[in-house]
């Protein structure tokens, strides 16, 4: 969205008001918070336009369908994708349902308001013999021993254990060595236990014998060359880098490792309702995705087995 108007100051509160509702209730995190504050405020400024004032609380609650519908329109007509406006929309109902307890209306129109129907892309894994070598081919590119060690350790926990780049570089020295199950804090504050392979517990430690700052149990596990908590840019940097070397696909990204981990054990006959608890989704439909996947695989292998005449 482009920069948006300023809105009146009742409602610039009522957005923070909301905002901090989420982060202690919900356990929305700060990234979430920036992100529903730069949709919301994206909104608030069509409104503006639109209507030819600055919104007011109470005003969400008497918009009609054809707002919507504009905002819809303009956002579409200025190149977003429907997943980026339904995200827009998702933010804009919540915010229109926390006014609403708070006694500013009814958001009618806003909660009925109906969602641009984004195509469901799958997840993009990579292939076991792909991602042991960009594992290797992490560590060849850096530009020392300890750091090669750093960063062989971060992938083959995104692989192994499945986990998210924010949940592996929250890790602490307080978590090594690794045990044999992993508490890791997830999105919106939910936990789960993830079993520890011994090749993880391994590059773990063998990071942490290389590493020339101390791991403090109260610091990052993860350090930067300065000493300071590993910016996750590096990561992916050091991902791309091993990525154009091995003349793999641009979907070879870190987060690439946890659907690689999710479909690895899906088609080792894993359950998905056991891989939805080790990746700490909150709905089994978003799981349900890898199956796809699975199918998709499947198919090109009988294709190219079974060539049509």
């Amino acid at each position: 969205m482009t920069a948006p108007a300023t809105p009146s100051p009742a409602t610039a509160a009522a957005v923070e008001g909301w905002l901090a509702a989420l982060a202690a209730l919900d356990g929305a995190t700060p990234n979430t918070c920036a992100a529903y504050r730069h949709d919301v405020l994206g909104f608030l400024g069509f409104l503006a336009v639109h209507r030819g004032a600055p919104p007011l609380p109470a005003t969400l609650a008497g918009l009609g369908a054809p707002d919507l519908r504009a905002f819809v329109a303009r956002e579409r007509g200025r190149g977003l994708s429907a997943r980026s406006v339904a995200r827009a929309l998702s933010a804009v109902r919540s915010f229109a349902r926390w006014l609403a307890v708070a006694g500013n209306g009814e958001p009618t129109a806003i909660l009925a308001a109906r969602t641009p129907r984004a195509a469901r892309s799958l997840p993009r894994p990579i292939a076991a013999d792909a991602a042991r070598a960009m594992i290797g081919e992490v560590a060849a590119g850096a530009e020392a021993p300890w750091v090669a060690a750093r960063d062989a350790a971060v992938v083959t926990l995104l692989w192994g254990l499945g986990l998210r780049i924010s949940e592996a570089l929250a890790l602490t020295g307080a978590d090594r060595p690794l045990a044999e199950v992993l508490r890791v804090c997830g999105k919106g504050g939910r936990e789960r236990l993830v079993p520890v392979l011994p090749a993880a517990r391994a590059a773990v430690e063998a990071y942490a014998r290389l590493c020339p700052h101390p791991l403090e149990r109260s610091g990052p596990l993860f350090r930067g060359v300065r000493g300071g908590a590993l910016n996750p840019r590096l990561v992916a940097r050091a991902v791309e880098g091993a990525r154009h070397r091995l003349g793999l696909p641009a979907s070879a990204t870190p987060h690439a490792f946890r659907h690689s981990f999710a479909t690895h054990l899906l088609a080792a006959g894993g359950d998905l309702r056991a891989i939805q608890e080790l990746l700490g989704h909150a709905s089994l439909s978003t799981t349900q995705a890898y199956t796809a996947v699975d199918a998709a695989r499947l198919m090109e292998v009988y294709d190219r087995t079974h060539p049509r005449a």
